[in-house]
């Protein structure tokens, strides 16, 4: 029994890290951190062909934002390195000639050509697919031939083919198999490098990994797992498989439904704390009640033992929520200097850099009430950068209200401003409110006409406040170009 709790992340470089997979290295962090114990980053980047370039710093850095830090890795080091699968061929290939040699597996001629027609076959017949085992006992002689004609073989596992396979899931209890259901899985393909399956069987006893949690579609898989454990006289983790993500519609969780990548929920303006404190709940719950919880609070409540066994439904609009009460707690000045990238990204490209810091301070509280993610703060604000609006005039005609009536009031609001000795939240709504009466109009009606005049929107932040940011002559210019409009 390992002593010590040790839990991986290990993704391949791929491409931008999926929501699925950060979630199961958030599990496996929280886990670890709860334990006091350790949370190691490896690299399992064996799949030369579908590499992609950058896809490991992608990684690292959705991590980072998220604030997942690990105790070993690639890029810091430790005990069990190196943490880059193609730097630790050497023990793959050992593996796999020490499993071959004991006649737990065995070498395979195959082409890939023959392959997909065994396939093919099997697909038609509605069989399920999987090896024939042609080689599987093939004579020394027969195997001399083959590799004179220059074939390179991969190395298959032996599977039993007959008896169960059990295992214990924290997750799902008992779980048993029939040997005679499982494939004879390629370990080392003919280019020398291991596939997932042997690879992460060396590399997890290697780093004394206690605790392989991961997603629930490697159950299947985990057969074949724990018969190499045994083969390599190694001694099992504890797996613990999570439930699979899905759409809102209880479809598997794609881009149809959205974003999908950690990096574009970055992008959109989503905060790392309400990102984690979303993914936790995923598949795990500290109560059928509490859903905001801290960074802390979560380490200190997760537990396996809560994770659950049906699907998790990720729900774009729950996140949403939460990320706009996360972000109606910011303290303003980290409201402020974490809008900052947004407006500098996505303004119109006639505001000119650098932002008046001062300025952004005033208009800020103005709309963090409003704002659900942080890439909606751009749009939200963008009247008050902007030299001139764009909006369709009719909006400028409330309720009730003509066009004559619409100018009258427009007319006699902007004499009253202009004259206005304080510009400020309070004098214009000293004035405004009894100006409204005074001219037998309703409050919504005359404050609307201004508002859509000053801001070219029916829905604004509050309307004296954001006058009084906008300034005295900025509102006049707009009004005067309102009431040309008109």
């Amino acid at each position: 029994m390992r002593p010590v709790v040790r839990t991986r992340f290990a993704p391949s470089p791929t491409g931008d890290p999926h929501v699925g997979n950060i979630r199961t290295a958030l599990f496996a962090w929280l886990f670890a951190r709860h334990n006091s114990g350790s949370f190691i980053l490896r690299i399992e980047d064996t799949d030369v062909a579908r590499r992609v370039e950058g896809a490991v710093e992608a990684l690292m850095g959705s991590l980072r934002w998220l604030g997942l830090d690990w105790d070993e890795g690639p890029d810091i080091g430790g005990d069990y390195g190196p943490y880059v699968q193609s730097e630790r061929l050497g023990l793959y290939e050992e593996a796999a000639r020490r499993l071959v040699e004991q006649g737990d597996a065995y070498y395979c001629y195959c082409s890939p050509e023959r392959l997909e027609e065994i396939r093919a076959e099997q697909l038609r017949r509605k069989q399920p697919p999987g090896y024939d085992r042609q080689c599987r006992e093939l004579s020394e002689e027969e195997r001399k031939k083959k590799e004179n004609e220059g074939i390179t073989p991969v190395v298959r596992f032996k599977v039993p083919l007959e008896g169960q396979t059990r295992f214990s899931d924290v997750v799902w209890g008992e779980v048993k198999f029939e040997n005679n259901t499982l494939d004879d899985l390629v370990l080392l393909k003919s280019d020398g490098y291991p596939t997932y399956n042997l690879a992460n069987i060396v590399d997890d006893h290697k780093m004394e990994i206690s605790h392989v949690i991961r997603g629930e579609e490697f159950i299947s898989t985990t057969p074949h797992h724990v018969l190499l454990y045994k083969a390599l006289g190694y001694e099992p983790p504890q797996f613990a498989h999570l439930p699979r993500l899905t759409g809102t519609d209880r479809s598997k969780l794609s881009k149809r439904h959205g974003a999908v990548s950690i990096g574009e929920f970055r992008k959109q303006g989503y905060l790392p704390e309400a990102m984690v404190n979303f993914l936790a709940l995923l598949g795990w719950s500290l109560d059928d009640k509490t859903e905001l919880m801290t960074r802390q609070e979560l380490i200190a409540s997760f537990t396996l033992e809560r994770v659950k066994k049906t699907a998790a439904s990720f729900n774009p609009e729950k996140l949403d929520w939460m990320n706009g009460v996360y972000i109606r707690s910011l303290a303003p000045e980290d409201f402020l200097q974490r809008s900052l990238q947004f407006l500098e990204r996505d303004l119109p490209s006639e505001v000119m850099p650098p932002l008046s810091v001062d300025y952004i301070k005033q208009i800020m509280p103005l709309v963090q009430e409003r704002v659900k993610t942080l890439a909606d703060v751009p749009e939200l604000t963008r009247f008050f950068f902007v030299d001139r609006l764009e909006y369709d005039t009719e909006l400028l005609i409330t309720k009730g209200m003509t066009v004559e009536s619409t100018r009258h009031a427009l007319g006699v609001a902007r004499q009253r401003l202009a004259e206005l000795p304080a510009f400020d939240a309070e004098s214009l709504e000293e004035m405004l409110r009894p100006l409204a009466a005074e001219m037998e109009l309703k409050t919504g009606q005359l404050f609307g006409t201004l508002r859509t005049a000053v801001t070219g929107q029916t829905a604004a932040p509050p309307l004296f406040q954001t006058m009084a940011v906008l300034g005295r002559e900025t509102c006049l210019e707009r009004i005067d170009r309102a009431l040309d409009r008109l």
